[in-house]
């Protein structure tokens, strides 16, 4: 049975050659890209020429919050991983703390990432802006993810400067800024007088961005010799790009909802374009073929091995992910036929799935229970919601949907921490 990656090389025109121009992208680094081969050998010896023949550009590749998707989320844990990964950048999420420290944190709140209900029982929900830097050092932001992550602490913006280098480079999101008054000059005072800064500025390794228009034309004004992006979740018409391009350098984008038109209107503008965040091998790879300029995501360790022309999950042992039901008809978590994921052994031996676990972009878990070996060519339901457990179909018994319905990631990873396979729609 052809596995999900062998259909991609072979269906994709981009599997033979993949290359791109960065336009006016600071700093790339030039990569040969080729997709990752499947079982066939066709397959690997096309990858094997493509990573020896032309000298084309592949999009500068950045690891979203460090590398969320092996690492805990904006923590230097994640921070190293993006750097190993030999990624031209790392993002992080910036925001003040409620004595003016910038700390590094995506959500508005501390509840999905610390431990925060057993140190401040009754402030889960509160703004993490409202906590002083003391109080922020006394959660720990890495147990959620996995145990060996216990004691992981949240970051000073200057923690991710010590992990840079002049090869990866440091994305700057401004998080939230009308929770973080004057946060614009506090980054660029940063950059400017902070030796560490100082020299990622000086190698082009540096770009601020943000959601926020308004905060973005405030940070243009305060430090124009900085590159700048504006993120949006949609490309806008070229009218608003022509604006746009009067304070920013680049768009970034969700991959999902961009288009070929999309593409050319942004450099029809002058405007680098970027997209977030593509996990998969074949999101990437659509993404590329859209002809992209950089591509954000959670695994940019293995994403670096796909462009590379290598094997992106190299401990996989055949069981793939195969679909990812986020909206079922009726409720998302109903008896016996809500949303779940879909697992094929794609190989001609029986394996042992027993353990493994499903986790989605967002950090939420769907486990697999004892017993489950998957024969060959064999599929595995695993549902968030209540139903009865069969050869062919687990529940996890949940009572919240956790499948994000606009599209999600998930990541099958074994009991031993060894990832499989990324999916996403």
């Amino acid at each position: 049975m052809a596995s999900r990656i062998t259909t991609l090389l072979t269906g994709s025109a981009a599997a033979t050659a993949v290359g791109l121009s960065l336009l006016a992208a600071p700093a790339a680094v030039a990569q040969q890209a080729a997709p990752q081969p499947g079982a066939a050998n066709t397959a690997e010896a096309a990858a094997q020429d493509n990573a020896a023949g032309s000298q084309a550009e592949a999009p500068l590749l950045i690891g979203h919050r460090g590398a969320a998707g092996t690492a805990p989320e904006n923590t230097v844990a994640a921070f190293k991983d993006g750097r190993a990964s030999g990624a031209d950048f790392f993002e992080i999420d910036v925001q003040l703390s409620a004595d003016g420290v910038p700390f590094l944190f995506h959500d508005d709140t501390p509840a999905r990432t610390t431990n925060v209900e057993g140190v401040f029982p009754d402030r889960a929900n509160d703004p993490i802006t409202s906590f002083t830097w003391a109080e922020l050092q006394q959660l720990d932001a890495g147990a959620y993810f996995g145990e060996e992550f216990a004691g992981e602490r949240i970051p000073h913006l200057d923690d991710a400067a010590k992990v840079a280098t002049t090869e990866t480079g440091v994305y700057i999101e401004i998080k939230s800024p009308k929770n973080s008054p004057g946060i614009e000059q506090l980054v660029a005072d940063e950059l400017r007088t902070d030796k560490k800064w100082q020299k990622l500025v000086a190698a082009d390794k540096i770009q601020v961005l943000g959601f926020d228009e308004a905060s973005n034309r405030t940070f243009a004004s305060i430090a124009p010799e900085i590159e700048l992006q504006q993120l949006s979740s949609t490309v806008p018409g070229p009218e608003t790009l022509a604006q746009w391009a009067g304070f920013a350098d680049s768009v970034g984008t969700n991959y999902r909802t961009l288009t070929a038109q999309n593409v050319a209107d942004v450099k029809a503008a002058g405007l680098v374009i970027g997209v977030y965040t593509a996990n998969s091998p074949e999101a990437v790879q659509h993404s590329i073929d859209l002809g992209v300029d950089a591509v954000t995501g959670d695994f940019p360790i293995q994403t670096a091995r796909y462009l590379d022309g290598g094997k992106p999950f190299p401990a996989a042992n055949g069981v793939e992910i195969v679909d990812s039901v986020n909206n079922p008809a009726g409720s998302d978590v109903q008896a016996e036929t809500g949303e779940h994921v879909l697992l094929r052994n794609t190989t001609g031996r029986s394996i042992d799935v027993s353990g493994s676990i499903i986790r989605d972009a967002a950090n939420n878990i769907l486990a697999i229970g004892d017993g489950y070996v998957l024969a060959p060519g064999a599929e595995l339901r695993v549902y968030t919601g209540p139903g009865t457990n069969t050869a062919e179909s687990f529940y996890n018994d949940g009572t919240a949907s956790v499948l994000n319905n606009g599209g999600d990631s998930v990541a099958l990873w074994t009991p031993q921490g060894q990832l499989q396979d990324i999916f996403a729609n």
